[in-house]
């Protein structure tokens, strides 16, 4: 598997589509009392603006439609744990900078819980399963902390080299916000020194605060 971040190209497609449809938070249920950080069940969560995202220096960020159904093709390191519940939104550059949003509602907070666990530990593994599955490629990563938001998100960065002379960086969050997950996802050629790591942070903060 070739894991590079200049694939993202197709992105750049979707300036077409930032007039297209943005989730709407819903209405919450009448004459039930709010409960914290927990969503109620009416509700849709919301995904971030081409603006909140890490600022490129040459380009504006544009946005594609938030989208049902599990991203095409599925991200690295979390693609292979997101159920066909997931909801999803790209956003790309004039260049080779691309980010997106994953959404999961689970059924439970219980199940959001081990779910947002789940996708820890994928990301935690991820540079030595990237070098399991492609001996071309050397990956290593960095783990940036926990966020105090809501039921708090994670930051992880992986870089990918490949024997062909490519090299990516990508930065990832996990959050949490009641029964809801989402994953931010940043990339970019380059390294970790390229690595908009504050940046993206306020972006996942800004993620998880605004999902309802």
């Amino acid at each position: 598997m070739k894991i590079r971040t200049r694939g993202m190209r197709q992105n750049r497609g979707i300036r077409t589509a930032v007039a297209a449809l943005a989730a709407v938070a819903g209405v919450a249920a009448a004459a039930v009392p709010a409960v914290a950080s927990t969503a109620p069940a009416s509700a849709t969560p919301r995904f971030l603006e081409p603006a909140e995202l890490p600022p490129h220096p040459t380009s504006p960020w544009y946005a594609g439609p938030v989208t049902a159904g599990q991203p095409d093709p599925l991200p690295m390191c979390v693609g292979d744990a997101l159920p066909s519940i997931t909801t999803h939104r790209d956003y790309g550059t004039e260049y080779d900078t691309s980010a997106q949003q994953i959404t999961v509602v689970e059924r439970s907070e219980q199940r959001a819980k081990d779910f947002a666990k789940l996708l820890r530990k994928d990301l935690a593994g991820c540079a030595k399963k990237l070098m399991q599955q492609d001996p071309d490629i050397t990956a290593t990563q960095k783990y940036y902390g926990r966020l105090n938001v809501e039921e708090g998100a994670d930051v992880y960065g992986i870089h990918t080299a490949s024997a062909w002379g490519s090299s990516d960086i990508g930065l990832f969050s996990v959050g949490r916000d009641g029964t809801t997950v989402t994953v931010v996802r940043w990339g970019q050629m380059g390294n970790f020194q390229h690595a908009q790591v504050a940046d993206f942070k306020a972006t996942t903060v800004t993620a998880v605060n605004k999902l309802y």
